[in-house]
């Protein structure tokens, strides 16, 4: 049994784990000092987002070898459009089956395969079912959902949409498409999410296969050692990841027309605000990041990590001041602290608010 955690702290939560280690009593979101106290046997193991990423990126040269089409999504989760390939595969359960050995074979993970006509049932199909590959034929979509609890259902997870389901006590899937048969009625109680609801109850996702494009942004985040809502602490993490896209702003010699601030709740939420930056130096993006923390955080759970994403680059061009202005002092500071952090790393500037966070 195994569980992956935030960090070893008591007030740790777990972020994933096995079914060994659920069969253990073991759950998403559980406490790491109440998972001590039921699981003895499994093992914990802190969050490596480094780790994570280098395995994800392994499997997705494998997996390329069996389509020219190949999206890789959330660590783990790729999509394979296998359109044109019958002459090379005998049959899409055969390439499943060659696909599934190989990962194995060569990164020593096992999973499960989900063929259908589209993205959306083919996902369904890794999650709800036991097999090692589950194959939902064309024309057996609405079919094979009816039965699902509802909760499979993207659209279902939006936070109004939710609570409107448990309401009414739509379970399965297979109420919910009772429901959007009736257009008028489902207009009324779904609004604007009754056409993407209606699709995706009777199965039908038109979504290409899109493989990752090089996207021009920056992104710093961090997980939080210890879940918390803690004001100073989310202020102080916050400028100092919006210190790090700072630094790589200008090291580009750019600036960001949009920059985006996102806070994960340990229920799973995730809220953000983005806005745009004039000037690369410290001080404008500190301030301008800790504006959108502020105006994201609207809750009153946990927070267990922050991301700040800056994209829309463009170079910068700084206007020369007849009289020096504060604009010029903050450029004038962020260069300094460039020459050191350049030097010495990136952290042997830092704020006493995260120093404390850090130790």
């Amino acid at each position: 049994p195994i569980a992956v955690i935030s960090s070893h702290h008591q007030n740790g939560t777990i972020i994933a784990l096995s079914t060994e280690a659920e069969a253990e009593g073991l759950c998403q979101g559980m406490k790491v000092s109440l998972a001590r106290k039921i699981g003895h046997s499994a093992l914990l193991m802190p969050y490596n987002s480094t780790l994570y990423a280098r395995m994800h990126h392994y499997v997705t040269r494998i997996v390329t070898n069996y389509s020219p089409l190949v999206e890789p999504t959330v660590f783990g989760q790729y999509y394979l459009d296998m359109s044109g390939m019958e002459a090379i595969h005998r049959s899409r359960t055969q390439a499943g089956y060659h696909i599934s050995n190989d990962i194995h074979g060569k990164a020593g993970l096992a999973g499960q395969i989900g063929i259908s006509a589209n993205k959306l049932v083919s996902h369904i199909a890794t999650i709800v079912t036991p097999e090692k590959i589950h194959k939902v034929n064309v024309g057996d979509e609405s079919k094979f959902l009816a039965p699902l609890t509802a909760e499979v259902l993207p659209t279902v997870r939006e936070q109004s949409i939710q609570k409107l389901v448990r309401f009414l006590h739509l379970k399965e899937v297979q109420h919910i498409q009772n429901i959007v048969t009736n257009e008028t009625v489902s207009l009324v109680l779904f609004r604007k999410y009754h056409v993407q609801l209606a699709r995706e109850a009777w199965g039908k996702d038109t979504s290409m296969v899109t493989p990752p494009t090089q996207k021009d942004h920056i992104v710093e985040q961090v997980i939080l050692k210890q879940d918390t809502n803690d004001e100073t602490q989310l202020r102080a993490v916050t400028k100092h990841l919006a210190e790090q896209v700072a630094f790589r702003l200008r090291y580009k010699q750019q600036v960001a027309r949009s920059i985006t601030v996102a806070v994960h709740y340990i229920d799973g939420y995730q809220f953000n605000k983005t806005d745009t930056a004039t000037q690369n130096d410290n001080h404008t993006i500190s301030t301008l990041c800790l504006d959108l923390l502020q105006r994201a955080n609207r809750r009153r759970n946990r927070i267990r990590a922050v991301v700040i994403d800056a994209t829309n680059m463009k170079p910068i061009a700084n206007q020369l001041m007849l009289f020096r202005n504060n604009g010029v002092n903050n450029r004038a500071l962020a260069s300094a602290m460039d020459t050191v952090r350049t030097k010495y790393g990136f952290d042997s500037i830092q704020s006493a608010a995260h120093l404390n966070i850090t130790r």
